[in-house]
């Protein structure tokens, strides 16, 4: 199942976010998920965000 999310952030806040799932990393997203199975879910729904926040223009170095 696909699932469309869309929403609107400040400026400010898009690239706060973008800045975020750039740096966090594979242990943080560990820590915080129920099974490997899961982590790998997270990072790739993550990445995903990324590349949307790149799109919009917001892709930090």
């Amino acid at each position: 199942m696909k699932v469309q999310v869309s929403f609107e952030l400040p400026g400010n806040q898009a690239l706060a976010l973008a800045q975020f799932v750039k740096r966090v990393g594979w242990n943080e997203i560990r820590i915080n998920a129920a099974s490997e199975d899961e982590t790998y879910q997270m990072r790739d729904a993550i990445e995903q965000l990324q590349r949307a926040l790149a799109e919009a223009g917001f892709a930090p170095r």
